[in-house]
């Protein structure tokens, strides 16, 4: 695994390079939730497989579905204090216009 930055305040997410540099502990934590998400996807695979009974697999696939959303939430929370602050910061007020377009979006 690559080392991450441990400084929250060098954020690398400026409108043209479109990277951010993560925290160790922000990394770890958002890998870990989509290895969940991805074990429950892998879980609903199964069920379809064998035959499970459809309400049981819908509720599996809303439970997938809230993880998801609910790292949606944790992603942008963290883009707006960062990426989103920094670049208003500097000036870039593209960069407003690009969260308004994301959050429509999301809320499709």
């Amino acid at each position: 695994m690559e080392e991450k930055n441990e400084n929250l305040n060098e954020c690398c997410c400026c409108m043209s390079c479109k990277k951010k540099e993560r925290s160790e502990k922000e990394y770890t934590n958002l890998l870990n939730r989509l290895s969940r998400i991805e074990g429950q996807i892998r879980g609903i695979k199964g069920m379809v497989e064998n035959d499970a009974y459809c309400v049981d697999i819908i509720r599996q696939v809303m439970a997938a579905s809230a993880a998801l959303n609910s790292f949606n939430k944790e992603l942008i929370a963290s883009h707006i204090k960062t990426c989103v602050a920094d670049n208003i910061k500097n000036g870039n007020m593209e960069v407003v216009d690009e969260l308004v377009s994301t959050v429509h979006k999301l809320m499709k």
